[in-house]
């Protein structure tokens, strides 16, 4: 019987090749996207599942209040995990702490700035589980002087020469030599790392003990039976034991938070923290999405499959004269459904395969298809499962319920009720279809306004050089004065934080507002920062070397600092202020700069001080119109004979915005792909509804022409019907996204209007689609010969 079954299905399958081909395809691709996202999100919410230890460890971040907004950083000084371990011995089994650098790392002539570099206490590598190769994990990092290395890191160095026992050479004085290594870290850890040096290297450090130093990752090990709330209730006490000093200079109150490993990756980026993180929001918006295109997909499949089902009645009379019983017809319909499925979801399978490596381009990952093979084992066969039994479950209990008689006359309806199921799914499918395309729109229009936006400083033909080792580090002022001299520099500056980098948070007490400590930002800089940047001033004078005592007795704040305070820009002039986070000397407020976004278009504006001061981190170099290629020549030149064995590396100012906003535009990409499947899907669909509607009116049809009507009277009669349910769908989706939208713009300080035309625009394209899919079907039935029309039986 199993057998009989197959081979009516086959043969009706291979009967209406077009009705199958639509099925099928629309949900191919719907499985296929959904299985991409799936994967992403699988992904997501595997990072550092793979520790031995990992539900007992929990990474300690400094949370804060700034200006109203709760922070959270991950940087701590190397004092806290010894006290932690020390105060808290019953509850804490072990403490870990990494420094994140990047050195110069030599073999012979062969030299690399490694920026995946870390430091680590000694038992870094029985803390967590990274798959040793070579070496004893539980040693390799006892000497002093030893470094582990990645595999890959290692085949750079030393090729395929025995790398252990070999002697690197780090920063040109000290030796390593290699103990360990390592398998290449899975793309799912939160730590990356290439090569992995003890920390004690650094103990020798002045500043390495001082609590507020702060620039190590810490994590702690709980012991089995301890819950986390249990430690952090008690680390208020803690923090007043240890650092109320400190607390008392910065002018906050700082707190310890312990995050659980599994969700170190979901926390917030900073800007100098090197490890990989995500945002939970966007994996829940593509899961959304998944889950909305299956929807949409199975819509098409069961709506489709519904009204293929009319079509066999006298099928259905005929098994039920030879004795078909009802649950044998039933069995039937669902069986047929049951291997359209299958057929989708094997499909799906090579599509997915197919598609992988320009997914794993725009997502910039490395998914592979061996990671969601057990989860597609339960997914399939449960899409397949459910899809079946509702896509023929419904025809199947109306149609076995019929008389032979009326099956046989052909007089078989699914009726109003009918009638109304299918618009409704229609309804559904289409709103969702407009929603993403809305929601797409709106991240695209989003998106291109922060690129256009006026930022208030010049970003063009400005290069940033990273004073990031040593050499370049101690030689910055002479570098600084030789580019000064060349005619291809406009300007240079030496700064903490070019815009779009790191601004630290410090207290100041201010003239005039008693002891309440005011917290700005700040940037430490020479005096052509202003210059650089090309920043306005709107009240007093820049830094001036006319003007000597401008480097310790003045400084610049922007317009929310002086509105902060109560002032217009002129008042604020002359004030003094002091940074008590490091009980600096006063200073008089000698200028005021319009607000420039000197962080992401997502914060708000901040209050902030420029300051000269000796530490500097970048060096920003605007350049003469011309040729930029000579000038970076220029720039690498005198770089080499200040660092000569340190690689030359740069960016440009305006690359800012790809990297801020890069998990934005990574959204953009994947919804403005999908919500174009979306409608396509959407379309297979209707027109499978049009090719329904017009063979079952093609006699009236013909008699509509004998009688004089117009082709155009007939395209519009077969059309509007079908477009009422995508006109419903467009008036539901409209608020809906409208509200959506509205609320993810909040994440961004600066935002873009909600356009109106965005919406009507959205609603004109899916009309206009679903119009053209619905009119190639109404005009060809238009235009059929009305003899041959009426013959049709």
């Amino acid at each position: 019987m199993i057998k009989n079954y197959l081979k009516i299905a086959w043969r009706n399958l291979m009967k209406s090749k077009v009705f199958s081909f639509i099925n099928i395809a629309g949900l191919a691709i719907g499985i296929t996207v959904c299985m991409m996202i799936f994967l992403f999100v699988i992904n997501e919410f595997s990072f550092d599942k793979f520790h031995t230890n990992g539900e007992n460890i929990y990474r300690v971040f400094r949370g804060f209040d700034d200006n109203g907004s709760k922070r959270a950083v991950s940087f701590l000084s190397g004092p806290y995990a010894p006290a932690l371990k020390n105060d808290f011995p019953d509850m804490v089994k072990r403490v870990m702490r990494i420094e994140p650098s990047n050195n110069l790392i030599a073999l012979g002539n062969k030299s690399f700035n490694e920026k995946n570099l870390i430091f680590a206490d000694t038992g870094f590598f029985s803390f967590f589980t990274f798959p040793f190769l070579k070496g004893n994990p539980a040693t390799a990092l006892n000497d002093p002087n030893s470094v582990v290395l990645t595999e890959t890191t290692a085949k750079k160095y030393f090729g395929n020469e025995e790398p252990m026992g070999k002697v690197l050479k780090m920063d040109e004085s000290t030796l390593l030599t290699v103990t360990g290594i390592v398998k290449d870290i899975p793309f799912n850890s939160h730590l990356k790392f290439d090569l992995v040096a003890p920390l004690s290297l650094h103990f020798r450090f002045d500043n390495f003990n001082k609590w507020p130093a702060n620039r190590l990752y810490t994590y702690v090990m709980l012991n089995d039976h301890i819950n986390k709330n249990q430690l952090e209730k008690q680390l208020p006490d803690f923090m007043d034991k240890y650092m109320s000093t400190t607390m008392a200079k910065a002018g906050k109150r700082y707190e310890l938070n312990l995050i659980p490993l599994y969700e170190s990756y979901f926390t917030p980026p900073n800007p100098i923290d090197t490890t990989r993180t995500g945002d939970k929001t966007v994996v829940y918006i593509f899961l959304s999405v998944a889950v909305l295109i299956l929807l949409i997909a199975c819509i098409n499949f069961i709506n489709l499959s519904t009204i293929r089902s009319v079509e066999r009645g006298k099928e259905v009379g005929l098994r039920k004269v030879m004795g078909a019983l009802r649950n044998h017809l039933a069995w039937q319909f669902i069986g047929e459904s049951i291997l359209l499925t299958a057929i989708s979801c094997v499909i799906s399978i090579g599509l997915l395969l197919l598609l992988l490596p320009a997914y794993n381009r725009v997502l910039d990952n490395t998914l592979s298809f061996s990671s969601i093979l057990k989860p597609l084992c339960l997914f399939l066969p449960l899409v397949t499962l459910v899809v079946g039994f509702l896509a023929g479950g419904y025809p199947a209990a109306i149609l076995s319920g019929f008389s032979p008689i009326q099956a046989l006359r052909g007089k078989l309806r699914l009726g109003n009720s009918g009638a109304f199921f299918r618009k409704t799914l229609v309804v559904v499918q289409f709103s969702i279809s407009v929603l993403l395309i809305i929601c797409t729109l709106i991240i695209i229009s989003q998106m291109t306004y922060l690129k256009n936006k006026d930022l208030g400083y010049n970003e063009e033909q400005t290069v940033i050089v990273p004073l990031d080792n040593r050499a370049i580090y101690d030689g910055k002022d002479l570098f600084k004065q030789e580019l000064q001299s060349r005619k291809e520099v406009k300007a240079i500056s030496l700064m903490t934080g070019e815009p779009g980098g790191y601004f630290d948070g410090m207290a100041f007490s201010v003239e005039g507002k008693g002891d309440e400590p005011w917290k700005f930002k700040t940037e430490f800089a020479d005096f052509e920062f202003v210059k650089t940047l090309g920043l306005k001033m709107v009240a007093g004078r820049d830094f001036s070397p006319q003007f000597p005592t401008d480097t310790t007795d003045a400084a610049l704040i922007n317009q929310t600092a002086a509105a902060e305070l109560g002032y217009t820009p002129d008042q604020a002039l002359g004030k003094w202020i002091q940074n008590t986070s490091r009980d600096s000397t006063r200073r008089r407020i000698i200028g005021v700069v319009q607000d420039f976004n000197f962080l992401s278009l997502k914060e708000k504006m901040y209050p902030l001080v420029i300051a000269p001061n000796p530490g500097r981190r970048v060096a920003l170099i605007r350049l003469q119109a011309g040729n930029i290629e000579a000038s970076i020549t220029t720039i690498k030149e005198a770089y080499k004979r200040i660092a000569p064995a340190y690689p030359f590396e740069y960016s440009f100012l305006d690359q800012k915005f790809d990297i801020m906003y890069k998990a934005d535009l990574k959204e953009q990409t994947i919804l403005s792909l999908f919500s174009g499947l979306a409608i396509v899907i959407a379309c297979l669909g209707l027109f499978g509804l049009a090719s329904f509607t017009t063979a079952k009116r093609i006699k009236e049809i013909g008699i509509r022409k004998v009688l004089g009507s117009s082709v155009q009277n007939i395209v519009l009669l077969l059309s509007k019907d079908l477009l009422k349910p995508v006109l419903l769908a467009t008036l539901i989706a409209i608020p809906v996204s409208y509200y959506i939208m509205y609320n993810w713009l909040q994440n961004f300080a600066y935002h873009t209007p909600l356009h109106w035309w965005i919406f009507v625009g959205s609603a004109g394209i899916t009309i206009g689609i679903a119009l053209l899919t619905i009119g190639i079907k109404a005009l060809r039935a238009a235009l059929l010969n009305p003899a041959k029309s009426l013959r049709i039986e």
